[in-house]
């Protein structure tokens, strides 16, 4: 899997269409080559989004998006070098306010030779890219502009009571909530959110099917609303379900008509499953064809957003927590045995424990592992499963990684980025606010709207508390005014590391892994390294590297890498893209001169804790 490449692209036509590359004298024909690369990545990118989601069904798609991607990256260092040259001059320019020591490092720069050099790599990179791209036609790709995919998903009403477990307080929390009667006619609206996956959809079916809630309303309605919030079709298959007739010509009009006719001063209950809509207009259009009803109705919605939640209400909001260990473990014996056949496999219950502790309370994770074992009674079967990542096991249509996938699918790309960076942390990290944002910024991940005059920290903190309100993080503790603390469940974690692969990698035992080979990002977490270990294995890294990280602030427990002025210098001389090296918590009493040879360089983290 390739994931990434459309993100990329965009990253690099908004930079060769800045002014900074039109106020360098370039050139005619350098001017030229950058017209044409800019025409032809702006055509191949409109198909990029088809080719990320066709490359499951064609391993060729794969590889060509992963030339593609290494075009890209080498044109964003191209670009790169035009902006140091932009800065070199302006510092040059205006040398009478500088010091001495600071022009004559600037101006070490030859103009004609940075000219004649630049020129030759982007035309070399102009025709990587016109060969590249011509392959496109053979995989018969549609063009799409919006970055959002849309999944029609179905769910039902029905759930067995066997079928749950765990859920007794929740479920009795929620029929508590829609047993209360108002004292006015508005229809009060209970959301229920949580992470894919977390069991959502089947406390709503519980609640759905008790006999108190049968006994409590005149009618009730199930819908699953999935990502296309189309407020006619949604009032048709309202009516359809409250015992109305439909028909596929019907207009808006005859069908609010209808359905507010039917629906008046009865006391009804609807399930909204499934809920992505942030449009709040569409919700007050569908909203107000209910405002007739009988006191004491009331609106059930599922959803992965507290903004989703927020929109179409500010009533009650039920965060859905993971399930204990405990009630995993039950969960998932069910899944993988014959009833009271696992009593005969001791050592598998043993394994099975362990399993579910890597599914971190999410029902769906617990099927999907228990099922993936149903009817295997090796040890070895069950060691693998524990022993792998998630995203590493085999995954049917209706499993965990596919629930999450949605979520990464419905974000818009300037957050998949930032989503994906975030697999550079280990498991169970204590993010840090302004920490990740400086990150992101040092990386290009943070775009302003040309309008925009907000500095790009607040663009940061904007990204952060997206990807907060859509369940992305969690357990959030404020530090202060400008920083607040967070984590991220460990299968989104296992999301981030899917979406990730080839470009960030996470390597936390150097003896156990070949995933280095293309990643341009890495965090370096083996603490077993001697120094001279950890330079050779510098030396197995792409010359690419954007990100070095060698530890990080949550990592304090661990004895930090013994980081010396050689190890530096490999660095220095070996990765001359460096944009990040974190070098925090490193013994080091001085710095080499030769950083200054990074120019790419923008973030140079040298805390001591």
């Amino acid at each position: 899997m390739t994931e990434l490449a459309s993100s990329v692209a965009e990253k690099v036509i908004e930079k060769l269409g800045s002014l900074v590359y039109q106020e360098i004298s370039l050139t005619r024909n350098i001017a030229s080559d950058l017209q044409k690369l800019k025409l032809t990545m702006s055509i191949v990118q409109a198909v990029l989004l088809d080719a990320e989601e066709k490359q499951m069904q064609n391993r060729g798609l794969t590889v060509w998006l992963e030339q593609l991607k290494d075009v890209f990256h080498d044109a964003m260092d191209v670009l790169d070098e035009f902006e140091c040259e932009d800065l070199r001059r302006q510092v040059v320019k205006t040398h009478g306010s500088t010091s001495r020591k600071v022009r004559r490092f600037f101006s070490s720069s030859n103009p004609l030779a940075f000219r004649n050099k630049m020129g030759h790599r982007v035309k070399e990179i102009r025709e990587r890219l016109d060969l590249i791209a011509k392959d496109r036609n053979q995989f018969q790709l549609d063009v799409r502009l919006d970055d959002k995919r849309v999944v029609h998903r179905e769910t039902h009403s029905f759930v067995r009571d066997c079928d749950v477990i765990g859920r007794d307080g929740d479920k009795e929390e929620i029929i508590d909530l829609l047993m209360h009667t108002g004292d006015d006619r508005k229809v009060p609206v209970i959301s229920i959110v949580g992470i894919g996956g977390m069991g959502k959809t089947t406390l709503a079916q519980w609640v759905y099917n008790d006999v108190r809630v049968a006994d409590n309303f005149d009618s009730k309605i199930w819908v699953c609303v999935s990502e296309d919030f189309d407020v006619l079709k949604l009032s048709k298959e309202m009516l359809r379900l409250a015992g109305g007739v439909i028909s596929e010509n019907m207009n808006m009009d005859e069908v609010q008509g209808r359905l507010r006719c039917i629906l008046k001063e009865k006391r009804f209950f609807i399930v909204l499953d499934d809920v992505w809509n942030e449009n709040r207009d569409k919700w007050i259009k569908l909203k107000s064809l209910l405002i007739e009803a009988g006191q004491g109705s009331k609106i059930l919605v599922t959803t992965r957003s507290h903004n989703v939640a927020l929109i179409m209400a500010p009533g009650p909001i039920h965060v859905l927590e993971g399930l204990p260990n405990e009630d995993c473990l039950s969960l998932f014996l069910s899944c993988s045995f014959n009833e009271g056949e696992h009593e005969q496999y001791p050592k598998l219950v043993e394994i099975a424990t362990q399993i579910v502790e890597k599914c971190k309370g999410v029902p769906l994770a617990v099927k999907t592992l228990g099922s993936l074992l149903y009817s295997k009674i090796e040890e070895h079967e069950w060691i693998s499963v524990k022993d792998s990542e998630i995203w590493e096991l085999e995954q049917k249509k209706d499993g965990i990684l596919p629930a999450l996938r949605l979520s990464y699918d419905n974000l818009p790309s300037y957050l998949k980025q930032c989503f994906a960076y975030c697999s550079l942390y280990p498991k169970d990290f204590m993010y840090n606010s302004r920490d990740l944002i400086q990150c992101w910024m040092a990386n290009g991940l943070l775009r302003k709207s040309n309008k925009s005059t907000e500095e790009l920290e607040g663009v940061g903190k904007q990204y952060l508390k997206e990807l907060l309100s859509r369940s992305f993080f969690q357990e959030v503790r404020i530090y202060d005014h400008a920083r607040w603390l967070f984590k991220m469940h460990d299968l989104l974690h296992d999301l981030s590391l899917y979406v990730a692969q080839n470009d960030y990698c996470l390597i936390e035992d150097t003896n156990n892994t070949n995933k280095f080979e293309k990643a341009r990002h890495v965090s370096i977490l083996d603490h077993k390294l001697s120094v001279d270990a950890t330079i050779t294995f510098l030396h197995k890294l792409s010359n690419n590297m954007r990100t070095i990280n060698f530890s990080f602030d949550d990592w304090s427990h661990f004895d930090p890498i013994n980081i010396n002025e050689s190890l530096v210098e490999t660095c220095i001389s070996r990765f001359k893209h460096l944009l990040l090296l974190n070098l925090r918590n490193s013994t080091l009493e001085t710095l080499s001169s030769s950083i200054s040879t990074l120019k790419h360089l923008r973030y140079l983290n040298l805390n001591r804790k």
